[in-house]
């Protein structure tokens, strides 16, 4: 039996390393958003202020030689202002259209929350099909296209939640915590000397032809299976024998929530030295590939369970598939 094990990509590793020369911890938010940036994905990132969200996002931009565009969401925003629109030109007496921020390699969405709903709703079309129409006219944004996205959960006031089919669109939402007293004096001593600037150590052909080798590793069917039924449970969980949840849950996750934790499962391999995803690689993304996508009821909400408590129990009920799958990649070659 063949160990499909490869070597770590040593552009992922410097790509690490100049990120790391400014944001101090934070480990599972960086690899969340390198998992976004080898499955296409858009990544939501939701934490209190101070805690480096922004400022990671804008650290991976800058380590990456790509167009990158930021947009800081406040309620007086128009659609225009991101996808563009069509101006008058009274010197050739037509009209032109003029191109917005979205039509970038990286986009942070900073404070997306403090948008209206109609802003927001203007991403859903470039989030999905990668192009923006204005009047008649089609345009397609470069590649690769990524939206990373920042939101403040503990200020109501001025803020707009997020309509579910935008949040859907969404590959993973992380929540970031605080950091550990040691992290913490370390962040402190280096935000008050000097910082090292950050260099860019991968073009985006490159990232692309990463993102290819990604669509390569392997998916066992048992494990495609497995994320079905993770995902089937919150839509129906009295089939499953967890039907005690079923009064805390108004809409289940979507189709996509499966495909997106196939995608996310194989990028996260990949950044783990494998050919192949296992169950674990699919646990340990679940959580958030998933919490964004349940609504909760009035139940839920009176009795203070959160999503995540949701998906735990789901993931408990399921077990995930545990055979050597490394073997059915031996066999594939």
């Amino acid at each position: 039996m063949v160990d499909q094990q490869i070597a770590v990509p040593p552009d992922t590793g410097r790509l690490l390393f100049e990120i790391k020369k400014v944001i101090v911890g934070q480990d599972h938010l960086l690899e969340r958003i390198l998992v976004a940036l080898l499955a296409r994905g858009h990544l939501l990132v939701e934490g209190v202020p101070g805690l480096a969200k922004t400022l990671s996002v804008k650290t991976v931009a800058q380590a990456i030689s790509g167009d990158f565009k930021r947009i800081q969401f406040t309620p007086d925003l128009v659609p225009a202002d991101l996808v563009g629109t069509r101006i008058y030109n009274q010197r050739v007496g037509d009209f032109q259209t003029s191109l917005g921020p979205v039509f970038t390699n990286l986009l942070l969405a900073d404070e997306i929350n403090r948008a209206p709903a109609k802003v927001q709703s203007a991403l859903l079309e470039v989030m999905q099909e990668h192009q923006v129409t204005i009047g008649r006219e089609t345009h397609r944004v470069p590649d690769p296209f990524l939206v990373m996205a920042t939101q403040n959960p503990i200020e109501t006031e001025g803020t707009y939640a997020l309509p579910e089919a935008q949040v859907d669109r969404f590959m993973m939402k992380v929540v970031v915590g605080y950091p550990t007293e040691m992290d913490e004096f370390v962040i402190v001593e280096r935000m008050t000397g000097h910082l090292s600037p950050v260099v860019p150590v991968m073009t985006t052909d490159r990232l692309i032809a990463l993102q290819r080798e990604v669509d390569e590793v392997f998916v066992d069917p048992t494990l495609m299976e497995y994320v079905v039924r993770v995902a089937s449970a919150t839509r129906q969980p009295a089939d499953y024998g967890i039907g005690d949840i079923a009064k805390y849950i108004s809409y289940g996750a979507s189709p996509r929530a499966s495909i997106n934790l196939v995608l996310g499962g194989r990028a996260l391999a990949f950044l783990r030295g494998r050919r192949y995803v296992t169950g674990q690689d699919m646990q340990d993304l679940a959580l958030d590939v998933l919490r964004h996508r349940i609504v909760l009821s009035f139940e839920a909400l009176s009795d203070d369970v959160t999503a995540d408590e949701i998906i735990k129990k789901v993931l408990n009920r399921i077990p995930a598939p545990t055979e050597p799958l490394q073997g059915h990649v031996a066999l594939r070659a």
